[in-house]
């Protein structure tokens, strides 16, 4: 899982967790205009594909190195998502099963349970080559029966994919097996970056920069990491679009999108928001891409850290028809 602790940070988050409560401010909205005309559909149809049908990825063990189009076809009831982990020399995905994944779930359930300060001080316990792994983006989140499209540059090296969406009763999904090696190789893929449609820019001052015109249909955006930083709940800047229909409470979004939370990060999603893929977390400096069809509706875009208002990580907008 995406989080990088030390003793002091592990304190401090100890400290904010119980004594302060997240800033709340309206959130911002796109004023969106339709660009003309809408560009011919793509299939994508030389993209590797992941399959999930339950609780598992499906696909291929190895893929060349450089810019990879990953669709992500999730076959399943809940929501899930895929980040790629790039894993130091000599560990593998059996490490990780040992040594990672049952300190989360201890952790977790300690918080379940009530006992936030014992949850976060189980964390502490994480291996000392845990902060060696480097986040390399992937699938933002995506609902069941959707369908995502991510394009990132991966090195060549070792990955385990993973998603942590929690079950209904808590536990973390990679602990019910929904992990998976990937061998990236020195060959080189020879895929060209894609061409944007939009453009966003995300950064600790700044939050989410995006133009204040959106094109309506396929769209292609690009997303750079002008800067990285650890938020209150050990997680990195990443990005995810979601669709909303009336019925949806962006309060609602922003407290679920804190896994730290009990029902944060939890089956069922908020109501009324169906999430349409992103980029996952990546290293300052880095960029990748995510299309999506805007059709008419109400859409927003949100990070999955606390307060993202307050933080201008969450960004509203209307598609109109």
């Amino acid at each position: 899982m995406k989080r990088f602790f030390t003793y002091s940070s592990l304190l401090l988050f100890i400290f904010l967790f119980q004594s302060c409560k997240s800033k709340t401010k309206s959130e911002t909205e796109i004023t969106v205009e339709e660009k003309t005309p809408v560009k011919p559909y793509k299939t994508y149809k030389d993209a590797i594909v992941f399959k999930t049908l339950s609780m598992e990825f499906i696909g291929p063990d190895t893929i060349s190195s450089g810019w990879n189009t990953f669709k992500y076809m999730n076959r399943a009831n809940e929501t899930h998502f895929i980040l790629f982990d790039k894993y130091p020399d000599g560990k593998t995905i059996e490490d990780g099963e040992k040594e990672i994944i049952p300190v989360f779930d201890k952790g977790m359930d300690l918080i379940n349970e009530g006992n936030a300060e014992a949850g976060f001080a189980e964390f502490g316990k994480l291996p000392e080559w845990f902060p060696q792994i480097v986040f390399t983006g992937g699938s933002g989140l995506i609902a069941g029966g959707q369908t995502s499209i991510s394009t990132l540059y991966l090195d060549p090296g070792y990955y385990v994919m993973e998603c942590y969406v929690k079950m209904p009763n808590g536990k973390f999904h990679n602990a019910m097996g929904m992990v998976k090696e990937l061998i990236v190789t020195d060959k080189v893929s020879g895929e060209a970056e894609p061409e944007d449609d939009v453009e966003i820019t995300i950064s600790n001052e700044d939050g989410i920069v995006i133009a204040d015109s959106l094109p309506k249909g396929q769209t292609v955006f690009k997303v750079t990491f002008k800067d990285q930083k650890l938020h209150e709940n050990f997680v990195q800047t990443d990005i995810h679009l979601a669709e909303l229909s009336n019925e949806a409470n962006l309060d609602s979004l922003e407290a679920w999108m804190n896994w730290a939370n009990p029902k944060g990060l939890i089956t069922p999603v908020p109501d009324g928001v169906k999430f349409l893929g992103g980029v996952q977390e990546m290293p300052a400096g880095k960029h990748g891409y995510f299309t999506a069809d805007l059709r008419p509706g109400r859409y927003v875009l949100i990070s999955e850290v606390p307060a993202t208002k307050s933080k201008n990580l969450l960004k509203e907008f209307n598609i109109s028809d």
